[in-house]
């Protein structure tokens, strides 16, 4: 597995934010516009700058891709399997969070749109995020629809 970052020598992996906004019972995705996964609907999100705190990371990354004004809520959970993404190690904070409006897709975001959890399922998600949903959905305990069932 490739290391993305060299600090001091050593290599480290790469730190990223995700977000799981929800409004009205619904879930902020974004299509990818870049490579890798191209194509693909994932989280919101992206690599932590340096200097920069993760939850400024988050806002800034959700107001990039998205146009939205994250206000930040809690962490959902530290993501951090060595093969989550294709470019290398990478550890993701995913937190929870809401905003309001009408997201517009900006920056490598082709698309900003808020679905239904049963609408998830025929989405093609990107990395793993269909685990971090899965742990949404279970610390929500939404049991309805066919998310559940697929993982």
């Amino acid at each position: 597995m490739k290391c993305l970052c060299k600090c001091n020598g050593y290599e480290a992996p790469a730190l990223t934010v995700d977000a799981v906004i929800k409004m009205n019972e619904k879930i902020l995705l974004v299509r990818r516009r870049r490579e890798p996964l191209r194509g693909f609907w994932a989280l919101p999100g992206g690599f932590v700058e340096c200097g920069e705190t993760v939850e400024k990371a988050v806002i800034r990354e959700i107001e990039e891709e998205t146009g939205l004004k994250m206000i930040v809520k809690d962490i959902l959970g530290i993501y951090s399997e060595p093969c989550r993404d294709p470019r290398g190690h990478v550890v993701s904070i995913c937190f929870l969070g809401s905003a309001e409006g009408v997201p517009i897709g900006g920056d490598d975001a082709g698309e900003a749109k808020f679905f239904n959890i049963s609408e998830i399922d025929s989405l093609k998600l990107a990395f793993d995020h269909n685990n971090i949903l899965k742990d949404y959905i279970k610390l929500r305990g939404w049991k309805n629809g066919n998310f559940l069932r697929k993982m």
